[in-house]
């Protein structure tokens, strides 16, 4: 069976008026643009993307002021033959995805520019995944994460079969897969907003998930049933997939991954817990 054509949507925007700790320590304007293994973070990704097959287009999301300088890291892509685009971001995620994706119908695979562990069989399994679903989002367990490196993620959400991180690489389908998006487009700590996250998926989907009462496939299941659209998760082996670029503690681990990958002798970094 051939690759499911699909445009990659590539989220790079910084947050306005914040400046990006590793990119102040690095000297560069964006985090996307981080030197990581004697490339900017950015190139990682693009590397993985423009080798994979049937990829129609990329669009690298980013504010205006910006584009500049990502710009000069993407031109050398250009030459592969993939049409690559800057799209100018919005500060609500959502927004930025719906410009990107114009008014096409899909599919679309959407990840970040600071996923420099993305590989080619998980972006395949994800984007085969989107044969069967509206809507897919990539995830792995705790256990893989840690098989990892134990300071790899600390955040999961809890189910009945398994804790779980996200790998910041999603799937939509079609057009019918951006209602479920919609529930977003509010913006701001949706997860801190009690009020409309009951709007959006519904008090017994919420406590049902909060106590563990279902399953992760369970879960979407119900929260897809109430926006008429079939969510799926992708549930990887490999848990590098997991640990992207937030900060000291995760660039070195993503250093170090990415350096076994490339035969780099970079030495497997030492957290403790109580390092941010």
């Amino acid at each position: 069976m051939s690759e499911l054509p699909v445009t990659v949507i590539v989220l790079a925007a910084q947050r306005a008026g914040v400046v990006n700790p590793l990119a102040s320590r690095a000297g560069v304007s964006h985090k996307c643009l981080v030197p990581i293994c004697g490339r900017p973070l950015i190139e990682h990704v693009l590397e993985t993307l423009t080798t994979l097959p049937a990829i129609t287009a990329i669009r690298v999301v980013l504010e205006p002021e910006g584009q500049e300088d990502v710009g000069r890291a993407i031109n050398p892509f250009r030459e592969r033959g993939i049409p690559i685009e800057l799209v100018d971001s919005d500060p609500n995620i959502v927004e930025s995805v719906l410009a990107a994706a114009k008014d096409e119908a899909g599919p679309f695979v959407i990840t970040t520019a600071d996923n420099v562990l993305l590989t080619q069989d998980g972006f395949n399994q994800l984007r085969n995944a989107l044969r069967n679903a509206d809507a897919v989002l990539g995830v792995t367990t705790r256990e893989r994460v840690w098989d990892i490196h134990a300071q790899g993620q600390r955040n999961f959400y809890e189910f009945r079969d398994a804790g779980y991180a996200n790998c910041n690489i999603y799937g939509l389908g079609n057009r019918k897969s951006f209602d479920a998006a919609e529930a977003f487009r509010e913006g701001g700590q949706f997860q801190k907003n009690r009020g409309r996250m009951i709007r959006a998926f519904g008090l017994l989907n919420i406590l049902l998930m909060r106590f563990g009462l279902v399953t992760l496939p369970q879960g979407l299941k119900r929260v897809g049933k109430r926006f008429g659209t079939r969510l799926a998760p992708v549930i990887f082996d490999d848990g590098a997939l997991a640990i992207d670029v937030d900060n000291e503690r995760t660039f070195a681990i993503c250093e170090w991954v990415l350096g076994q990958r490339l035969g780099l002798a970079v030495p497997k970094p030492e957290i403790s817990p109580d390092e941010a």
